[in-house]
This record gives structure tokens, sequence and C-alpha cells, in this order.
């Protein structure tokens, strides 16, 4: 049976990937800060640690591995945070604060995470979750776009160095879905009409969009695949759709 620790546990993309591998039969191990009481299951324990510290990581891993029996072969890594403003108006504390929820906590997790395995000779599958934003210039998202970009700076060096030893890292970058962190900016038709403008096929993005992604990389389906960043982002990142003028009416 397949086991997966699932980071920023209480997220919309780390609820639809849990309930996605739990049909799928994998044992799940959700971590996050603050998590609500899960229903008594054999599939599926909770675990509350900041994993944006080391010592938070370790305990993570530590208390995952203490449930599962084993180390988790996979790790999904969905904690994280946003932040949108020019760099004018991000305070230090904002900076601070986004490089720890995004940066620091998949440095940290990772560090814990490919030790334990290393220890036990095991192969494991690792998603990070980066954002479209890292590659692509969106206004106002310099705090963001420089937190995700280290993420998938950080992919590639972890798969080059543990390739080796059959350990894969690949991250997704999602482009805007509809999750609780996203819930005040999609909360009028108007605001998701706007959202929907910006991306060639025509809507945001789900969850569950992420989810099957995460999934697939996370599973034996995607063995020979390390080392990749590759976008759900509704052809943001790709594809400039034409784009008709109408003439101006001579009336």
């Amino acid at each position: 049976m397949k086991t997966v620790l699932i980071t920023g546990g209480s997220g919309g993309v780390a609820t639809a990937l849990a309930a996605l591998l739990r049909d799928n039969g994998w044992r799940i191990v959700r971590v996050g800060r603050r998590m609500s009481a899960e229903p008594a299951s054999d599939s599926v324990t909770a675990i509350e640690a900041d994993v944006s510290t080391e010592a938070g990581a370790l305990h993570a891993i530590e208390s995952a591995s203490d449930a599962l029996g084993t180390p988790p072969f996979a790790l999904a890594h969905c904690a994280g945070s946003s932040f949108i403003g020019s760099i004018e108006r991000t305070s230090e504390l904002d900076y601070r604060s986004v490089m720890a929820a995004n940066l620091d906590s998949a440095f940290f997790t990772s560090k814990a995470w490919v030790a334990s395995l290393a220890r036990k000779g095991l192969p494991g599958s690792a998603v990070l979750f980066s954002s479209v934003v890292a590659a692509r210039g969106v206004a106002n998202h310099a705090a963001i776009a420089a937190a995700k970009a280290g993420v998938e700076s950080l992919v590639r060096s972890l798969a080059a160095d543990y390739s080796a030893k059959g350990i894969r890292f690949n991250a997704i970058a999602p482009g805007l879905m509809r999750t609780p962190m996203t819930t005040r900016m999609l909360a009028t038709e108007r605001s998701v009409q706007q959202a929907a403008a910006q991306y060639p096929l025509g809507r945001h993005g789900e969850a569950a969009d992420a989810a099957a992604l995460a999934g697939f990389l996370l599973s034996d389906d995607a063995a020979w695949i390390t080392g990749q960043v590759i976008g759900v982002d509704g052809g943001f990142s790709a594809v400039r759709p034409l784009v008709r003028v109408t003439p101006p009416s001579n009336g």
C-alpha cells in the first residue's frame, strides 16, 4: 500500500488530493498548523505541525512515520500562502511570512523527508507546489513570485541530488484556482468573469485540476519523470489566443 504525507493539509488542493489518493487505496497523513478533527479512519491521519521551521518539519515526518509504520513513500507539499501587492507595499513582515510559508516550508519538509527515506534506503516521490507567477511576470506578485521561483529551483536541485537513490522531485505551477485561500478573489460573478478572461481555456482552475496531476506525479505511472515544473494554468503560460477587435460602429 502506498503512503503519503500531505502538508497544508486543511487547504483546498490538499483536501482534493487526499480524497483522490484515499479512493485509490493510499494511506494518508495530513499535516497543518491547525487541523480539524478527522473522523476515525484507517486510511487518514491528521497531525498538527508548523513545517515552516526545521523542528516542525522533523516533527511532521517523525509523526507520520510513527503513524504509518514507515517513512511516507510520497510527499505532497501543498503548504503555502499568497500575498498580492506591489513591492513598495510589501513590509518586511509580509515578505518574511511569504518566504516562511512557501520556501522555508518546502526546504525543511523536503530535508526531513529525504533523510527519513535515506536512512532506510527507500525510494520516494515528491510534488511541491509553485505558481504560474514564478515564471511569468504578473503585476503585484513580487514576494510570492520570488518564493515560488525558489521552490522551482529547489525541486531541480533535489531531483539532481536524489535521482540515483530513486527519489523523484517534481513541481506543479498552477494558475488561479478556487480554494479557501482564493475565496475573496472569486467572491463575485464579475471577479469570476475577470479571472476567466485571463486564461485561454476560459475559466479559472479548480483544486481537482491540480490534485489530478499531483496524484499522477506521485504514482508509479510517472516513474520516469523527475526535476520537472509542470503548469496547470489553463494555457496561461504557453498560449496567446487570437484576439479579435470589433471595429467601431459608424453609426
